[in-house]
């Protein structure tokens, strides 16, 4: 059994693209995206279509319910404002309910007895925040009565391998904006693409997580011809230029 794990692709196809073009190679079982697809990014519509031309189930982020229930206009700051008026026309009725559909939660069977489960924040919420250094007693409170060989989140577009007790708890990083995520640590130079393949064989087990470069220069230039509007793209263009 070979899985791929993709998350926090935030509109980048481009990004996308590449690591899909990389895991195809890897003769994978499933493909499974852990949530936070289409907001921010330059291309939020095409990488939606692309998921589900693969018919690649997704875990509901917080970022995917943001693109369903924006904040207020008045009490937003003018980024967000922007950010809200820009993808508000560009998502179809159709693309909606597609998105309202995300699960919480995704499990898959490992074999021999092993279960993975797949959320974005932790099994409790979407915006919960797990990285290294969180307490133990407080990620029992995340976790509940969860009980799986692996669990594996999104969110903080860091990728991270920790124990907890039995468990492995992995992030796979962020698709299509490592450079900015939900942790206060951030990622620096950053010029690549990142994702996770598990892989489960009788007792064997792999856990790989792994980055893909990323041509910045022609990614740059797709999202100024996307029809992005500013300050919208200014801002986009900025998280990359700035690492």
């Amino acid at each position: 059994m070979r899985i791929g794990l993709i998350s926090d692709i935030h509109g980048n196809l481009f990004a996308l693209e590449a690591v899909l073009a990389e895991l195809d190679r890897e003769h994978l079982n499933d493909l499974i995206c852990l949530g936070d697809v289409a907001a921010l990014g330059p291309e939020p519509g095409a990488v939606l279509a692309r998921l589900q031309a693969l018919g690649c189930p997704v875990v509901m982020g917080n970022m995917d319910e943001w693109l369903l229930s924006p904040p207020d206009l008045d009490t937003a700051d003018e980024l967000d404002q922007a950010l809200i008026r820009w993808h508000t026309t560009q998502l179809t009725d159709a693309e909606r309910a597609y998105i309202r559909a995300f699960p919480p939660t995704i499990e898959r069977s490992l074999g021999a007895g092993r279960m993975l489960l797949c959320f974005h924040g932790s099994p409790r919420s979407y915006n919960d925040v797990i990285i290294p250094t969180t307490p133990d007693d407080v990620l029992d409170a995340m976790l509940g009565e969860t009980h799986a060989s692996i669990l594996a989140g999104g969110h903080t577009h860091l990728q991270m391998a920790r124990r907890h007790g039995d468990t492995h708890l992995i992030n796979v990083g962020s698709a299509g904006l490592p450079g900015l995520g939900a942790a206060a640590q951030r990622n620096h130079y950053v010029r690549w693409a990142e994702y996770a393949v598990i892989e489960a064989e009788g007792d064997r087990l792999d856990i790989s997580l792994r980055r893909t470069p990323l041509d910045i220069k022609r990614m740059l230039a797709r999202a100024r011809s996307s029809g992005m509007l500013a300050p919208v793209i200014d801002w986009w263009v900025t998280l990359w230029d700035r690492v």
